[in-house]
This record gives structure tokens, sequence and C-alpha cells, in this order.
């Protein structure tokens, strides 16, 4: 679980995640969005892919992400249960 938090910890991989939200992309159509460089932009896919938060599949001469929504929301439950929170915002905390 600590690659998925390392992979979270960058605004430019989180922004990655949220566009995979919306729809699987090419790296291309990615790296639109982004002023870095592309051996850059590479070295983020490689930290959200070993992390597997995302997955990636060669289609011809591109290769096509998308988000492993499962374990994004696993982080997200281990991240709740260990500050005690919950997905609720009507429950309370009995303290």
């Amino acid at each position: 679980m600590n690659q998925v938090y390392r992979a979270l910890a960058d605004p430019t991989r989180r922004e990655i995640l949220r566009m995979l939200r919306e729809r699987d992309m090419s790296a291309g159509e990615i790296a639109e969005h982004f002023t870095v460089s592309k051996p850059t932009l590479s070295g983020h896919f490689a930290v959200l892919r070993e992390a597997d938060l995302i997955r990636s599949e060669k289609r011809g001469a591109s290769i096509s992400y998308s988000l492993n929504l499962s374990v994004l929301e696993d982080a997200m439950r281990m991240l709740m249960d260990a500050f005690k929170l919950s997905p609720d915002p009507k429950e309370k905390d009995s303290r």
C-alpha cells in the first residue's frame, strides 16, 4: 500500500488519475494536458503502474491507459480505517 500512497502524493499523478476516471486515454492524449517532458511523464506512468493504480495496453504504436479503481478504493478504505473516518458524513464518531 505504500506504493499507492507514494503514487498519490504527486499532483501530476493525481491529475492523470482524475483524467482516467473520465475515460481510457492514450499516452499522447494524456501528454497534451501537461507541460512536462515525455520521459518525465513516462516516469509518472511507471509509478502509477507499479502501484497498480493504472493498467496499460499497447494498441498499435500507442499505449492506452485505464484506471484500476479497485486499488484506489482499497487505499481510501484503509486510510479511512486508519483514521477512524466514516464514509457517511451523517455517522458520528463515538468518542
